[in-house]
């Protein structure tokens, strides 16, 4: 197998050195060159050729999603941003996911050492990752709002007993959007693990709730799972489902990692079968690895409907191959069908 061909763009000469060096640590990616701006990254693209870009998201001249706008629906690349954590680079993030980036890692504040080495790790996987992803539809690709077909029950729904449960990953971020926008205002309770550091799921709950029908938010421990609302999980945090009396609530608490995520999707569907069992839809949405698709086949056998993107709509297929694979998604289907089976597994609930 070749090695991963990657082209480094950043402004700062002491990162480009330290993302090349940590890169090439890895002896199935190649470091073919480095740009210290968009302009110069766009001659080296053309002449290099590579099989993925890691973009920093702060530069001059041109920063780096004014970039990816413009190099996307020209020449679609797999591009991975280096992003810090603060509210603009927050904002910015997810605007470059919605632009096209496959994903992000996030530069270290603290603990510089220990805190880089991490993430290097994370970088080279995502890196390798990032190369196996179709990015072709991007061409000639137009950024202006597209339309999403609304959704609507074709009869009332007793809403308060059922509980949506929605797991994402690697280009959740825009599926999850996508989705979430085309839910009508009386759809069932919402609860979505999105794998996403601390930070960014209050941003991406306050982005969908500004963009949706229904009320979006980033979860708390006492929040109810009710009509019309969706409640993220918090980064860092795993969230469960809880029943209180009549009412479903979550709990969002601390914990070791489960399949190497916190939150993990494995945590929030096993307290849904427990709790909702037929009462739940699950939803397994784009995303690298696994996790959730055990939890997933104990939904089922709770007796929970469940469907899963499939391999064409999915920027990374592997959760909802594993889900659909293990028997816990009963079907695979294109993400802007899934609103659709959604509707007909409630109007089919007692």
């Amino acid at each position: 197998m070749d090695s991963v061909k990657v082209l480094v763009v950043d402004d700062s000469a002491l990162v480009r050195q330290v993302l090349s060096h940590g890169l090439s640590m890895d002896p199935e990616i190649t470091v073919v060159g480095a740009a210290g701006d968009p302009y110069r990254a766009r001659d080296l693209i053309l002449k290099l050729k590579p099989d993925v870009l890691t973009l920093d998201i702060e530069m001059p001249r041109m920063d780096g999603l004014e970039f990816l706008k413009r190099l996307m629906p020209q020449h679609p690349l797999p591009v991975i941003m280096v992003s810090s954590l603060t509210e603009r680079g927050s904002k910015i993030t997810l605007d470059s996911l919605a632009a096209g980036a496959i994903d992000f890692v996030l530069k270290p504040k603290i603990n510089i050492r220990n805190g880089l080495n991490g993430m290097m790790e994370e970088l080279r996987a995502k890196v390798k990752m990032a190369s196996r992803v179709k990015v072709k539809h991007w061409r000639k690709k137009n950024f202006k709002s597209e339309a999403i077909r609304k959704v609507r029950f074709s009869k009332p729904i007793k809403t308060t007993d059922k509980v949506i449960a929605i797991g994402a990953s690697t280009g959740g971020t825009e599926a999850i959007r996508k989705l979430i926008c085309a839910l009508p205002p009386d759809s069932p309770g919402v609860v979505i693990v999105q794998h996403m550091p601390a930070g960014f799921t209050t941003m991406f709950g306050q982005r969908l709730n500004q963009l949706s029908d229904l009320t979006v938010k980033e979860a708390q421990s006492g929040d109810r799972v009710m009509t019309g609302n969706v409640l993220i999980a918090p980064g860092n945090y795993h969230m469960q489902l809880i029943r209180s009396g009549g009412e479903y609530r979550v709990l969002c608490r601390d914990g070791a990692t489960v399949n190497g995520h916190r939150p993990s999707v494995d945590v929030l569907f096993r307290s849904v079968a427990k709790y909702a069992g037929s009462n739940a839809i699950g939803v397994m949405l784009t995303g690298m690895g696994d996790d959730g698709a055990d939890a997933m086949v104990k939904m089922r056998e709770r007796g929970a409907r469940t469907v899963a993107q499939d391999e064409n709509t999915s920027v990374v297929f592997g959760m909802p191959r594993e889900a659909y694979k293990r028997g816990g998604a009963e079907r695979l289907a294109p993400l802007e069908e899934i609103p659709e089976i959604i509707t007909s597994y409630l109007n089919g609930m007692k």
